[in-house]
């Protein structure tokens, strides 16, 4: 395979040659900007090696394939098909659709791999393929190395026998999957926002199939994002949604990624919760149906999980794991958890709630579930009766995707080394530092602050938590931020406090 700097757009070989930047081969997923960093000769190099993974691992060759809606998504999708069928593969294309129907496709079809060309939650200009070979589990580290190093050494392998099949059928399958025999007994109305990314196809409907007033938000599908780019963890988003709220009376508002894997809330006083936040809100009314439950969350997480007197009441125990959603289902289905949170939306539902995987229908229905096990409750007192913490938003400055993991090593470094000389912290003794996923600075009352590298984007990712005050939150974060302007390679944050 030529390299990456002798194949260039608008030349005879881009059109030819496969073009794939190794630095798109990400822990858990695989992610380019395209077609600066990917090519439609490089997608079907992907698919081949692909592929040449499934049929080295002795599986059954047969994948299911499904798009986001992108204006591209339909063209990388289909190189990547050509790919999975010179290896041999039986393909079974579900059309457009949310990651998350993707992956019941796999239950749906009798347990074949996934391979779902999203972006995610990156903006357009962006491409990628979620896979995963044994739902729920997606690919990890491990399997994302075996498949660079097969792509980019030229090592797949064509095979006679490949196959394709249009398959549908699905989305009624999996919105039926979602609903069951549920059905609201109290009135709620609910902003459903979108950003016109692809879960506007499923969301509007999937609430109104279970009896929710739907408010509307940029629900009418258009791969421009002509308002934002949807992500709920974003603050443009959360306050739009917050604004939608306000000017319908609405109960709250829940708010969809690109790729329909993630959910945002908004309560019905305009107030964003955070996901982690949101997390225990429902950990709180899961515990009681479930006493004793475990439940997984991200290192980006609030303390609260381990903390909150109300989990603790019932019994609950609390693992903090590795950002990303792999990573998660992974621990979750390890630990036979109920459950895993992560600040980012993400949320993992095990059995006997859902299959164990990401999706934020299933959330969303778990919510107005919820809701409706607590009839007298709004989201605002749920909201209000969590213990008062103060934390920042996800914020990203800027690192390279080449240099951040060893920038993070440093910096990683320097915070272990604080800890070890004695030195405080935000004005505090440091308690420890947990580096399971970056650095994870804890203090003596239990606040922390972390800063990680994204596994997704060309960034370090920082999050601050205090129990005392929004003083000390952002005492934490000066003090985060301080180690980490000893890199002169780290940029600006894309938000900050």
């Amino acid at each position: 395979m030529k390299p990456l700097a002798t194949v260039t757009p608008n030349t005879w070989e881009f059109l030819r040659d496969p073009m794939i930047a190794p630095t798109g081969f990400r822990e858990y997923d695989a992610r380019w900007k395209y077609p600066d960093a990917i090519n439609l000769p490089g997608m079907t190099a992907l698919g081949l090696g692909l592929g040449t993974q499934m049929m080295r691992r002795g599986l059954k060759p047969v994948i299911a394939v499904g798009n986001d809606y992108r204006d591209y998504s339909l063209a990388i999708k289909n190189a990547l098909i050509l790919g999975l069928m010179r290896a041999g593969i039986t393909v079974k294309d579900i059309g457009p659709c949310i990651t998350p129907m993707a992956y019941f496709s796999s239950f749906h079809l009798g347990g074949c791999a996934v391979a779902m060309v999203t972006a995610s939650h990156n903006p357009n200009g962006w491409t990628g393929v979620k896979m995963g070979f044994d739902m729920p589990l997606t690919h990890g580290p491990e399997e994302m190395a075996e498949l660079r190093d097969i792509v980019l050494n030229g090592e797949g392998e064509e095979r006679p026998g490949g196959a394709y099949e249009s398959v549908d059928g699905v989305f009624e399958a999996y919105m039926d999957d979602l609903v069951g025999d549920f059905r609201m007994t109290r009135k709620l109305k609910v902003v459903c926002a979108t950003g016109n990314g692809t879960a506007s196809a499923f969301a509007p409907e999937l609430f109104r199939r279970i009896g929710v007033e739907v408010v509307e938000s940029h629900n009418t599908l258009d791969y421009t994002f002509p308002h934002y780019n949807p992500n709920p963890e974003a603050m443009e988003m959360l306050h739009d949604m917050a604004h939608s709220v306000k000017a319908s009376g609405a109960d709250f508002a829940l708010g969809f990624d690109g790729d329909g894997d993630r959910c945002g809330v908004v309560d019905d006083e305009g107030e964003e919760i955070f996901a982690d936040k949101v997390g225990v809100i429902m950990a709180r009314d899961l515990a009681k149906l479930h006493p004793g439950a475990t439940f997984v969350a991200d290192v980006k997480s609030t303390g609260l999980f381990a903390a909150d007197p109300e989990l603790r009441a019932h019994g609950v125990k609390a693992d903090y794991w590795k950002t990303g959603h792999s990573h998660m289902k992974r621990r979750v289905h390890e630990l036979g958890a109920l459950a895993g949170f992560e600040k980012s939306g993400h949320y993992f539902l095990a059995e006997p709630i859902g299959r164990g995987y990401d999706d934020g229908m299933r959330v969303a229905v778990e919510i107005c579930k919820l809701m409706d096990r607590n009839p007298d409750m709004k989201m605002s007192d749920l909201r209000k009766a969590l213990p008062k913490t103060w934390s920042t938003p996800t914020m990203s400055p800027y690192a390279a995707d080449t240099e951040k993991y060893d920038i993070l090593d440093r910096l990683v470094a320097r915070l272990v080394a604080k800890a070890e000389a004695s030195e405080t912290f935000a004005g505090r003794a440091i308690k420890e530092v947990v580096t399971v996923n970056g650095a994870r600075v804890i203090l003596d009352n239990g606040s922390w602050g972390l800063v990680r590298a994204s596994s997704n984007t060309p960034n370090l990712v920082v999050v601050c938590e205090s129990s005392e005050s929004d003083a000390e939150m952002r005492a934490i974060f000066a003090d985060i931020d301080a180690v980490i302007r000893t890199e002169p390679a780290v940029g600006d944050y894309d938000q900050t406090i």
